[in-house]
């Protein structure tokens, strides 16, 4: 018999099915048969595949989560695999723990006297069976979900996980006092040489990053895409920001089965009226004349390869029999969420944007004809730059991704929520300092295309790259999680097979993609208030 399945619950894959254990409170059983069977040559090679691979089962009772081997491998004394020999557990023992009428701990052992031998295709009989036991205990009911928390949080975990925010720490550290020596030191000299008057600034061969002031805050080129790129970064800002909310204040505790999923859809849906401000009042204010387009690509954007992605993975899990593949009903769900809730909002977001009549703050005048670019170093072209502004804010990051990983991807619990949202600021402040540095050395040089990628290829071969922008210079971090997943793959997971490569691959490249968005969005923001403060200094 099915479980009837929450949203959450079937987005993450959970197919829960009525077991034939019967545990009555407080009834204790001994070896009571379940049933008998006799098992087919497929079948017995068919459990030793699962023996070898290590399967387990996933057991729920009164919500606690219980979990056990279906089979063990002899190795002992054994060189050679083809010696080994596998055998199935069929008699499960059920230790539970109660207190008054509540229960506070369930655990599955088994019993490695009571085997069926695998080891040979023959047909072979098997009785399975299981014991109850009962006991009593102190633990009150409001502290039995304890136990699970506390793994992610032992010693020689926490000593990690906060040699982890050291090392974060210590780099925000070093690059702020190195990025603020440095750039207040630079702009004061600059301050005081532009400060001159008219005459003196006259004589000066005309250098530096004041030289282009009427050129700084030309509008970009693809101004829709660029500001429907910011509302969908802003959107996915604010669902992490609510996300972390809800996991500081309790509400995705071990085994809280899709509550994460639920929450990830429903705000999701919820923030699109935001996405659909930004863009749309950003793009009015860069003068766009067309907000209706803008606004449907502001729902594209991440929307639409997310889509895509997953039709292509459900497809994958249909064809593999898997319990990943969402059923009809589900997609209809999702369907109508996106259909009458996130559309509407997004729309609603659209039309408040537009009248919202905000003007882009400039404060130096832009000139008719833009200024030429000199040539620059290839050290500050596109790829050493994204590189340089991905690899530091990735650097303060990593020990925490491989504990994300194993969370997500395996079966480690994950509860230190404190220190990943630490680990998350921290994120955000490397980003928008590296970012805002990248852009004054930029400005230094006369490049006055900060914005973004406006423009896809160079008349030179040599330059055939996407140019440096602070968008890209931000979002960058995202890649480098991206490859982060190749090492990971190969070097920390056992994953193998068709399934489980697209399945990694494919989500984590929409995850990226959303750090890409989200990280890009506040590089922007950074480098706007920047090159605002420094133009609205000089004479």
């Amino acid at each position: 018999t099915e479980k009837r399945e929450a949203l959450g619950e079937v987005l993450n894959g959970d197919r829960l099915v009525s077991a034939p254990y019967k545990l009555n409170f407080k009834e204790e059983k001994d070896s009571s048969v379940v049933c008998k069977k006799k098992l087919s040559k497929d079948e017995v090679a068919f459990f030793r595949k699962a023996v070898d691979k290590d399967y387990y089962f996933q057991m729920y009772y009164d919500d606690l989560p219980i979990w056990g081997f279906i089979g063990k491998v002899d190795k002992e004394g054994k060189t050679d695999p083809s010696e080994y020999k596998y055998f199935l557990f069929k008699h499960i023992q059920f230790d539970v723990l109660y207190n008054k009428d509540r229960v506070i701990e369930v655990n599955a052992r088994m019993d490695p006297h009571s085997l069926v031998d695998l080891t040979e295709d023959k047909e072979v009989d098997a009785e399975f069976m299981y014991s109850a036991k009962w006991k009593e205990t102190d633990t009150p009911f409001e502290k039995r979900m304890d136990k699970y928390s506390m793994s992610s949080s032992l010693p020689h975990h926490l000593e990690i996980h906060w040699f982890s925010i050291i090392n974060s720490c210590v780099t925000v550290l070093l690059l702020t006092g190195f990025l603020a020596t440095i750039l207040l030191r630079v702009l004061k000299n600059d301050f005081i040489k532009y400060g001159q008057d008219e005459e003196a600034a006259d004589d000066q061969e005309e250098t530096g990053w004041k030289y282009i002031h009427g050129d700084v805050f030309r509008f970009p080129k693809y101004k829709s895409l660029f500001a429907a790129a910011l509302g969908s970064g802003t959107q996915l800002f604010t669902l992490t920001v609510f996300i972390f909310m809800l996991a500081l204040v309790g509400v995705f505790y071990p085994y809280n089965r899709g509550a994460l999923f639920t929450a990830l859809v429903v705000i999701y849906a919820l923030t699109s009226g935001i996405a659909g401000y930004t863009a749309t009042s950003f793009y009015c204010q860069l003068e766009g004349n067309n907000w209706v387009r803008n606004l449907l690509l502001t729902g594209c954007l991440f929307c639409g390869p997310l889509f895509l992605t997953f039709c292509f993975l459900n497809t994958v899990a249909i064809v593999y029999s898997a319990t990943a593949a969402l059923p009809f009903g589900t997609i209809v769900v999702i369907v109508l969420i996106w259909t009458l809730v996130t559309s509407p909002l997004l729309v609603l977001g659209g039309i408040a944007g537009k009248n919202s009549k905000a003007e882009f703050q400039a404060p130096c005048r832009t000139t008719k004809y833009p200024r030429e670019i000199p040539p620059l170093p290839w050290y500050r072209s596109a790829i050493p730059q994204m590189a340089m502004a991905g690899f530091l804010p990735f650097s303060a990051i990593y020990i925490e991704l491989y504990y994300i990983f194993a969370s997500v991807w395996g079966h480690r619990i994950y509860t230190i929520y404190s220190i990943l949202f630490i680990v998350f600021i921290i994120l955000l402040i490397v980003t928008a300092f590296i970012t805002v540095a990248l852009t004054y050395f930029q400005l230094a040089a006369e490049d006055h295309e900060w914005w973004w990628s406006v423009t896809l290829f160079h008349f030179y071969p040599s330059e055939c790259l996407i140019c440096y922008r602070s968008f890209l210079c931000g979002g960058s971090t995202g890649i480098f999680i991206y490859a982060y997943c190749l090492y990971y793959y190969y070097a920390r997971s056992d994953m193998s097979g068709f399934m489980q490569t697209s399945f990694f691959f494919g989500y984590m490249a929409c995850i990226c993609y959303g750090f890409f968005l989200m990280l890009g969005t506040v590089g922007f923001r950074a480098s706007l208030l920047f090159v605002r403060h420094i133009y609205r200094s000089i004479k």
